[in-house]
């Protein structure tokens, strides 16, 4: 009898390169799961693909059992660009669904630089912090609400109180749990904003100033969205967690991704208080799909935040050692074209044996 901890994992295999990420993903998960947990696995149907046969890229009965069913879910990336509603748009994306329905409003997007990565930046710097993006709300909370005519269009851009501070919290509860900057050490918090020209942006700084008054043992920091921009390109080291608005946390992540080596490097966390799911932050790449030259980190280390936030602290452990590992030790190579040397099963099977040993 299996008195091993039972986990029960949905995952959503997704669209172009997906299945082949979640697989690989998989693998480094049953390889991790060790004596320490008995995984159960149930595959989803979601997403483009999904659309296209169904005419629903998530069916009711499908998002009802993601958010009562399951421990945890593992999202591959979805949409293909073909794949259109009549009004245009793609139909095959999933964030705006899951992120509203489930309230996972603090998207956590962490970039870490890992040894033997070749980025941009000078070899030497020392890139680990995270990026809080809020995940319901700012901007895209006009998803599909735009007004206007052939000759102008409006999109509004919401915060609300509640919503600027409890992902504000989320962003000084992590940096509790850090070890503070790669430059100096000290546990901080910054503040991305607009508040020199918009209003919105004025409240969201507001509000954080107020719950940073809760966390006196963190240091507060402010960058204005051009500015932050700038530093996460010259000045890596001095950030450790930043907070804000969902349009600037999706553009400024993409931003960090380059200078750790790109999009294929970076997981990600949508976190609320009763749900989360987890997945790369990059799109379903359909143009290599099937042909073995995707990076699958992404994916591998979004299946370790997923086992952090549910409390298994020690296979994710290992799983991020592993990873760490293989890329230290040159059995992992990203090419110029940000595909891994060997391939997608080979990165894998090099995560694999790193955690055999």
């Amino acid at each position: 009898m299996d008195t091993r901890p039972r986990l029960d994992i949905a995952v959503i295999p997704g669209d172009g390169i997906g299945p082949e990420l979640v697989d690989s993903a998989l693998q480094v998960l049953d390889a991790a799961a060790g004596q320490d947990l008995a995984l159960h696995v149930t595959t989803e149907d979601a997403g483009a693909d999904t659309y296209r046969r169904t005419g629903t890229a998530l069916s009711a009965d499908t998002l009802e059992r993601v958010k009562t069913r399951y421990d945890g879910v593992l999202k591959g990336p979805v949409g293909l660009p073909e794949v259109r509603r009549p009004d245009g748009t793609e139909a095959g994306l999933l964030g705006g669904i899951l992120r509203g329905t489930l309230d996972t409003y603090a998207n956590v997007r962490p970039i870490l630089l890992l040894p033997g990565v070749q980025g941009p930046l000078r070899s030497d710097r020392e890139i680990d912090y995270v990026i809080v993006r809020e995940n319901t709300e700012g901007l895209y909370l006009s998803r599909g609400l735009g007004v206007g005519n052939d000759r102008a269009y409006a999109d509004q851009l919401l915060m609300t109180r509640a919503g600027v501070e409890r992902v504000v919290r989320r962003a000084f509860e992590l940096a509790s749990r850090r070890s503070g900057a790669p430059a100096d050490g000290v546990r901080r918090v910054t503040c991305v904003d607009k508040s020199n020209v918009l209003r919105s942006f004025a409240f969201f700084r507001s509000i954080f100033d107020e719950v940073a008054q809760d966390y006196p043992g963190i240091e507060r920091d402010y960058r204005y969205a051009d500015a932050a921009g700038h530093d996460l390109v010259a000045n890596p080291g001095h950030f450790d967690v930043l907070v804000m608005e969902n349009f600037l946390g999706d553009i400024l992540s993409d931003v960090g991704a380059a200078t750790v080596g790109g999009l294929g490097m970076c997981p990600s966390g949508n976190i609320g208080d009763d749900n989360a799911y987890f997945e790369p932050i990059h799109g379903s790449a359909p143009l290599i799909a099937g042909r073995d030259l995707a990076n699958p980190t992404s994916q591998v280390l979004s299946a370790a935040l997923m086992l952090e936030h549910l409390g298994h602290t020690v296979p994710a452990q290992r799983i991020r050692a592993a990873v760490r590992a293989a890329y230290a030790g040159g059995r992992i190579r990203i090419l110029p074209t940000g595909s891994p040397e060997g391939g997608t099963r080979a990165a894998t099977q090099a995560i694999v044996d790193a955690l055999a040993q």
